[in-house]
């Protein structure tokens, strides 16, 4: 049996053009955001048609400052509260890193709820858009998470068992590449499927439901593998700052989905 996987030499920085330096993180999720657009401007092809080309467009820009300061603002509350009430000026300071995932949900979707009062568009229906294209900005998020050997998971024997930097000299679990795997390709494909092959895609609300509630399963499941954040640990009974907001999700997800299921499937 070969021992743990050691870590491999990834610079962090991707590009650095003069005194331009695009980091990995950066640029995955540029890309991310760039690629989600891309496929929801597809979908926007097929009915139902939940809005132009130009408004989708254009709420993107609502997205990208919800994604920033819900993430960042869900980090402070989230994972270090104590911390940043005393260092208030620092959560400003997006470049020392600390975004949450459940706090960008949070910002997008109060996004999409004023966004869509604005123009006047159904809040489900441009939910849904946006919850089948989110697996892609997930899955890119996740391998830039690994290439900086961060959010690395417990310790581990198994055979492709990684040695991270700064993580001691156990092997642990690559889970930035599990939660890649199920909460970006997995859940995307069945997002795709269900948009492109079924009638789900005619009931609001339902493929918003089956992200929440899917991404809300995956993201339990892989804290089982996952170090927990060094300042919170495991909590009452053993459970992860993650698993605990995840379970909302779950929760909101069955709920959507339950409500479509009672509605007519219509195109319009």
């Amino acid at each position: 049996m070969t021992g743990p996987i050691p870590f491999p030499n990834i610079d962090p920085v991707a590009l650095q053009l003069g005194p331009l330096v695009i980091r990995w993180y950066a640029l995955a999720f540029i890309t991310g955001l760039l690629a989600g657009w891309g496929y929801a401007i597809y979908l926007l092809r097929y009915e139902p048609h939940v809005m132009t080309r130009e408004e989708l467009s254009d709420f993107f820009t609502w997205a990208i400052i919800g994604v920033v300061v819900g993430g960042r603002l869900g980090y402070v509350t989230f994972y270090m509260p104590g911390y940043y009430l005393f260092n208030p000026l620092e959560i400003l300071f997006l470049w020392q890193g600390g975004m949450s995932f459940h706090g960008g949900l949070l910002g997008v979707l109060v996004a999409v709820v004023a966004f869509s009062y604005k123009r006047k568009l159904s809040v489900l229906r441009v939910a849904d858009l946006i919850a089948a294209a989110a697996p892609i900005g997930l899955f890119f998020g996740r391998v830039a998470n690994f290439v900086n050997g961060e959010l690395y998971g417990r310790p581990t024997d198994v055979p492709w068992a990684v040695i991270f930097p700064g993580a001691g000299d156990v092997g642990r679990h690559p889970s930035q590449l599990y939660e890649a795997g199920l909460e970006g390709i997995l859940l995307f494909v069945i997002l795709f499927l269900l948009a492109r092959f079924t009638r789900i895609r005619y009931r609001p609300g339902m493929l918003a439901g089956v992200f929440f509630g899917g991404y809300g399963l995956a993201r339990i499941f892989v804290e089982l593998y996952r170090q927990p954040d060094a300042q919170i640990g495991f909590l009452l009974g053993g459970v992860t700052m993650g698993q605990i907001l995840s379970l909302p999700l779950v929760l909101g997800g069955l709920w959507l989905i339950v409500r479509a299921t009672r509605t007519t499937a219509n195109p319009a």
